[in-house]
């Protein structure tokens, strides 16, 4: 039996900076971060960036040096996995056969990579991007050859990975099945920006494309046969669809959640003394209007931390933080704040033409969220406007060469 006073289980951004913040706020117990990778803790948006395009080597993307974490004296239990969780006795079970006594549980375990519903999805040379064995497999079989990918998904994940494969001098063919990229997560202004910057880069982007099955020669996978019987012809396949939240332990065990796990404004599940963080914690939102939803972020998942660490040593402060994320595709810098989604109004600040333009979303007038590509003033100047719930006329905002700090 391991004993800890808080058991951490996910060594992804949520659970190393649970861990760090229990430090910082002074907690003196015993801490025990659970990771099922074998890497100590690393960055994860770099995976689709500077890493897979080896810009950055893996010890430039660690969160912190090896040697920190017993300078903290936080365990790592690395190379392990949560198999079941006894909320009454306080204790994890691992897949090592050992279990773990823990007076308090911070679960951080994020999402697994979403499968493609359709068969062929086994064979070699099909991949994800979601941690640093997956990209290594690609950066392998891009050595031996590889050249021809199709990315599937035109999320961030996607776009990502396709602007990097298209720098690696690849063939890149993308297909979306909505009826434009990032049809999830932005406003369609930024849509169509993307779309044209990937073509003009070399990328077929394919939308409303339907995929039927992966086909193999072999063991590998040779093409993709679309809907309509087509089939594409590739060395290498990258499904990027979205996560599925990891929470099966914690559901079995019996806390609520549907899409993810329920949490309060503390991060705390119905389970006693057991809190989640990041990418599988579904809470209710200061920027959704308290809508329940799931945030898959770095600053969802560092807030959040914050947030369970300063509970449990009695500093009790409410998750309000402003949702905020970056993509970097080949000279863009996208820069966004606030949840854009019940828009009703789009004001596009700046001409897409100039490679430097601005989208805010407004409802009820006030300003929401804004997307900043290569614009780092009106991203963060539109970030105290969101802050401010800002009602401001649009034909106003329209204005790009008024500084919006001056609008507020």
């Amino acid at each position: 039996m391991i004993e800890t006073n808080v058991a951490i289980v996910g060594a992804g951004h949520g659970g190393a900076q649970a861990a760090i913040a229990l430090r910082q706020q002074g907690f003196e117990g015993r801490i025990l971060l659970i990771g099922r990778e074998h890497n100590p803790p690393y960055e994860r948006p770099p995976l689709s960036k500077d890493y897979l395009a080896r810009d950055k080597p893996f010890e430039r993307i660690m969160i912190r040096p090896e040697t920190f974490w017993g300078d903290k004296a936080i365990d790592l239990q690395l190379g392990t996995a949560v198999t079941q969780i006894d909320p009454k006795a306080h204790e994890l079970e691992l897949s090592n056969g050992e279990t773990v006594h823990y007076d308090k549980l911070i679960w951080a375990a994020g999402g697994d990579p979403r499968p493609l519903s359709c068969s062929g999805t086994n064979l070699a040379g099909v991949h994800s991007v979601r941690n640093k064995p997956d990209v290594d497999r690609i950066m392998t079989e891009l050595d031996a050859g590889a050249r021809k990918v199709i990315v599937i998904g035109g999320g961030y994940i996607g776009l990502e990975a396709a602007a990097v494969m298209t720098k690696l001098g690849c063939a890149v063919t993308l297909l979306e099945a909505q009826d434009r990229v990032l049809a999830r997560v932005a406003g369609e202004d930024l849509s169509r920006f993307y779309e044209k910057e990937h073509r003009d880069h070399g990328v077929d982007i394919r939308l409303e494309a339907k995929v039927d099955c992966l086909e193999g020669d072999g063991d590998s996978v040779s093409g993709v046969r679309m809907h309509d019987g087509s089939v594409l012809p590739c060395d290498m396949v990258i499904v990027g669809i979205g996560i599925v939240p990891a929470v099966g332990p914690l559901i079995a065990a019996g806390a609520a959640g549907a899409n993810g796990v329920d949490v309060d404004e503390y991060c705390r599940t119905s389970l006693p003394d057991v809190y989640a963080i990041g990418d599988c914690a579904a809470h209710g939102n200061a920027y959704a209007h308290g809508a329940v939803i799931r945030l898959e972020s770095v600053q969802n998942a560092n807030d959040m931390a914050t947030t369970a660490a300063k509970d449990i040593v009695g500093k009790s402060e409410a998750y309000k933080a402003l949702p905020w994320f970056w993509s970097n595709q080949y000279d863009l810098k996208l820069q966004t704040a606030g949840l854009h989604f019940d828009h009703d109004t789009t004001v596009l600040r700046g001409d897409p033409e100039t490679r430097k333009f601005s989208v805010l979303y407004l409802r009820d007038g006030k300003v929401i969220a804004i997307d900043a590509v290569n614009n780092t003033r009106d991203y963060v100047q539109g970030r105290k406007l969101i802050e401010a719930r800002a009602a401001i006329d649009p034909e106003r905002l329209m204005d790009s060469e008024t500084p919006l700090k001056e609008m507020l």
